[in-house]
């Protein structure tokens, strides 16, 4: 039943994708388990209402500038995808679409941090998180 099953997916989709899509979720998976704290934890507890961050790479060349923000939002980018991806493989779908969304620069950026940062599952996981490495909760203006 199980091998019918394999061959009527290898007719929509090839063996190599699957292989690649389930090694991409295992990766992602566990990368997600170590950099996701590991980010949240360092962010300063007023990050989310201080909307004037200091610019990265402020201090150096423009052209190590301009690199320092391409792969700082690439970085970003693949965080967004493998964060939508984990919405239906296993994973921290949300937290790592968060995190994606932290790294990457857009207009509005800071309206979506906030609709994501203060849903009360994903607040509640984070602040979790920051205690058990003894940081303050997150903050906001009121």
């Amino acid at each position: 039943m199980i091998d019918s099953f394999i061959q009527f997916l290898e007719t929509w989709v090839p063996r190599d994708v699957w292989i690649g899509l389930i090694g991409f979720s295992f990766v992602a998976f566990i990368g997600t388990l170590i950099a996701i704290p590991a980010i949240l934890i360092r962010l300063p507890a007023d990050y989310f209402q201080n909307h004037h961050h200091k610019p990265w790479f402020a201090d150096h060349h423009p052209i190590i500038r301009s690199v320092g923000l391409l792969v700082k939002n690439v970085i970003g980018v693949i965080f967004l995808i493998a964060g939508i991806a984990m919405l239906v493989l296993p994973g921290q779908g949300l937290l790592t679409m968060l995190l994606g969304i932290v790294f990457i620069d857009f207009p509005g950026k800071h309206a979506l941090e906030h609709k994501l940062i203060r849903h009360p599952q994903i607040l509640k996981a984070i602040n979790a998180l920051r205690k058990k490495a003894d940081k303050p909760p997150f903050t906001f203006a009121s």
